[in-house]
């Protein structure tokens, strides 16, 4: 008799031990009544009844997912392998668990055609020094799509953009020819400048003959600084103008004496 009556006691105290459950604050229970939602429980100590009652938990920490490397065709015809990384969180337990089969690889999935159609839109350049524009689109619409699922994606960061090595060699060669293109740009500034420089002193020399001849003399000195064999005699300036004064003197006496008229034979 004691046996008859033990057995079911026994049954209904395991039965009470299995319908508790302890849920930390990190997680929560999808709790459905005969296969119907019921609510949502935790954290602490939630009670369902077995066979009757079931309960699914759902992680509300931020989940790190690494997208796998995908082969991308850029706008400008150019084959890149790029791979990413992917931090979502749940914030409805309940959209997770109905609306989605699987809400980890749905996510997994969305991302990477997500990243596969938004970097074929843009060029290799754009993918090489727009990552934070490019991050932000990614992370958008992935997020719009998700939001159905009960997922709020915090943030996409594009991690490698591998290239060709036959890719790399061209960008190594536009590179050096953009290095030699601004190279050349900055000699034909700096010859600008200088030559308007060259011009300013001109205009004072030509003002004030003095600064001519001090001009004269830092010349002579650096030449003078230097170790070299030439010997050099300074010569005023002044004198110049005395040769330029007898040759004009020889080219007038020469030109009168070609232009004085003939003795006629009846003088």
């Amino acid at each position: 008799m004691m046996l008859s009556y033990l057995v079911p006691v026994v049954v209904v105290i395991m039965l009470i031990a299995a319908s508790f459950r302890i849920l930390p604050e990190y997680r929560r229970g999808v709790v459905f009544f005969l296969g119907r939602f019921q609510a949502v429980k935790g954290p602490g100590i939630a009670i369902v009844i077995p066979l009757i009652q079931s309960m699914q938990k759902v992680d509300l920490r931020v989940i790190t997912m690494d997208v796998p490397e995908q082969d991308v065709i850029s706008r400008d015809n150019v084959t890149v392998k790029v791979n990413a990384v992917l931090y979502f969180r749940v914030v409805d337990p309940e959209k997770a668990i109905i609306q989605v089969e699987n809400y980890v690889m749905a996510t997994s999935q969305l991302a990477q055609t997500t990243l596969r159609s938004v970097l074929g839109k843009h060029d290799l350049d754009e993918m090489l020094t727009e990552r934070d524009k490019l991050n932000d689109d990614i992370q958008e619409i992935i997020d719009i799509q998700t939001e159905a699922w009960g997922i709020k994606v915090a943030n996409v960061e594009i991690k490698h953009v591998d290239l060709d090595e036959s890719m790399i060699r061209a960008i190594a060669r536009q590179a050096e020819a953009e290095r030699e293109r601004r190279a050349k740009v900055i000699h034909a500034e700096g010859e600008l400048q200088a030559s308007r420089k060259l011009v300013d002193a001109a205009n004072v020399m030509q003002e004030n003959s003095a600064a001519l001849q001090l001009r004269y003399l830092q010349t002579m000195s650096d030449m003078s600084n230097k170790n070299a064999s030439t010997i050099v005699f300074p010569l005023p300036l002044d004198i110049m103008d005395v040769f330029k004064q007898m040759k004009a003197q020889g080219t007038g006496s020469s030109a009168g004496s070609k232009t004085s008229p003939k003795a006629t034979p009846d003088e």
